[in-house]
């Protein structure tokens, strides 16, 4: 793995203070978020898809039906895709309007997806995938079948190519703002999972799932 993710296309040109470019950053923003957006062009036009997706080692995976566009696509033009991946860590309220931000973590990478076809790979990167979703819980479910991992797309980037960009700082004001008589600073955001809502079609009690420590 590089030591840096920077290349010409994932060089930060607004807000340069604020990107990053080191892998093991790169990997927790990943490891600890659970949807990402898949951007990529088709016959001139631009689409965005939001997914789930999963890292092992210095690929990120993301899957879909086989036949849905952000898993067909990619592979049939094979050309670069654009993932963003934001978490949102609270809002910045500052004495002035145009000052008013947010506190984040984001990671963009660019790469050309590879196709996983190899039925036992892409079933052990199924329980991977799981086992970030709720962990553990892979061996209690209905084994997957054939149709099922037939009908089911698979692709992967290697993480080679990528920005990252966090702010973490309270407001920053014109100095002449400084004594403007509103509060100002950050407002948190704290995220946490809900009560368990068990499928009402059931009528005996399980065993509960484990949350997963991603959001």
């Amino acid at each position: 793995m590089r030591q840096s993710l920077e290349t010409p296309l994932s060089k930060v040109k607004r807000g340069p203070n604020r990107a990053q470019y080191d892998a093991e950053t790169a990997f927790r923003i990943i490891d600890n978020t659970l949807m990402c957006h898949v951007g990529q062009s088709k016959n001139g036009q631009v689409f965005v898809t939001p997914t789930c997706h999963w890292r092992e080692g210095e690929y990120f995976y993301w899957h879909g039906h086989a036949k849905a566009r952000n898993i067909k696509a990619p592979i049939d033009d094979a050309e670069k895709v654009c993932i963003n991946l934001c978490q949102l860590d609270g809002l910045v309220l500052a004495r002035s309007a145009m000052h008013h931000s947010v506190n984040y973590r984001s990671v963009t990478l660019f790469g050309v997806p590879e196709l996983i076809e190899d039925t036992e790979e892409k079933v052990r990167q199924f329980k991977i995938f799981l086992d970030k979703v709720s962990p553990g819980r892979w061996d209690a479910l209905r084994p997957i079948n054939d149709i099922e991992i037939k009908a089911t797309g698979l692709l992967r980037i290697k993480i080679e190519e990528a920005s990252i960009k966090v702010r973490a700082e309270p407001p920053v004001d014109d100095p002449d703002d400084n004594d403007w008589p509103v509060w100002a600073g950050v407002v948190p955001l704290q995220q946490q999972w809900g009560p368990l809502e068990q499928d009402p079609i059931q009528t005996e009690l399980f065993d509960t799932p484990t949350p997963p420590d991603a959001f």
